[in-house]
Order: structure tokens, then sequence, then C-alpha cells
């Protein structure tokens, strides 16, 4: 069996840049000790996406609803963080303007089982989610809570109801 395991925008502007939070910063831990573990499991691919703009990011409609600057490639901000970058650079990396990417359908076609854990739970992880269970809904999607955070506590808590609403695996919640 093949499985895919998917770290969304485990960047340092969502960790402790300009949209950074305490529960962010709680769970790289958590985000290591799992990609550690898929990385010695010959039957998972791991994949990274990077939520990323550019200088104008201001001047698009997300930069206008949500106006504060992050992710600029190729800022610090939009670097994975440290302590994944050695992972990052044996995975699969993609670039997302947005916060789903259409690119991850394809790149999971032949997983088994999907598992998704990073930033935020209630903007990107439950947008790539959602787009992976409309992708294959027989597919097993899981999230691991304990590896995600949202931009509240209670936002993260909001997403993870809605995934399970959507027959959305919620684990170690």
């Amino acid at each position: 069996m093949k499985n895919a395991l998917i770290v969304i925008d485990m960047q340092n502007d969502f960790i402790d840049g300009s949209l950074g939070t305490k529960e962010a910063q709680a769970i790289v831990g958590n985000v290591v000790s799992l990609v550690s573990a898929a990385a010695d499991d010959r039957d998972t691919i791991i994949i990274f996406t990077q939520d990323t703009h550019q200088k104008n990011y201001l001047e698009t409609s997300e930069g206008k609803k949500l106006p504060v600057e992050h992710c600029i490639k190729p800022q610090k901000g939009w670097e994975i963080c440290p302590s994944l970058i050695p992972y990052a650079k044996n995975a699969t990396v993609i670039e997302k303007p947005t916060f789903g990417s259409t690119a991850l359908p394809d790149a999971v076609k032949d997983a088994d089982e999907i598992m998704l854990v990073g930033l935020c739970t209630d903007i990107c992880v439950i947008s790539n989610a959602l787009l992976l269970k409309a992708f294959y809904p027989e597919k097993k999607i899981t999230i691991d809570a304990r590896c995600c955070a949202g931009v509240t506590p209670e936002s993260h808590q909001n997403a993870l109801s809605a995934m399970k609403m959507c027959q959305i695996d919620i684990i170690n919640e």
C-alpha cells in the first residue's frame, strides 16, 4: 500500500513570522517527528506545499482581504522552517499561489491513503483536504490534529469539525 504525507505550508511566516502563532510553534516538533518516521518508510511519499506570493501580494484579491505580507518568495518567511528543510530536500515541493493546490491531486494519484498536516488548519489544510476528497472520494484522507494549528484555537477546532463532516478522518484530536 502506498501512502502520501502532505506537509502544508510549514513556513517561517506561519510559525514565528508575520502570521506566526504560539500554536503553530507548538506543533513543529510533532510535525518533525511524523515526517522523520515517514522518511524512513519506503511506501510513503512526502510532499511539502509552500504558500508562495510575489512582491505585489497586497494588490491581489487575497492581499486585499488579508493585508499582511507573508510568504513572499524568496524571503526568509517564505522558506520551510529549518527543522524540516532536510526532509523537504528529498521530497516533492509544490509552490501554491492560493489556499488549495491544483497540483496535489496528480501528485498523490498513486497513493491509497493520504495524510495532511501543517498550517493553517482553517485555511490551507482544510482547502487541500476538501480538494483531495473531491478528486478521490474513495481514498482514505486523514488529518493529524496534533500536527496542525489554525489561525486561532477556535477556528482550528471548527475546521476539524467541518472536515469530519465531509468524511475526512481526524486523529489525535
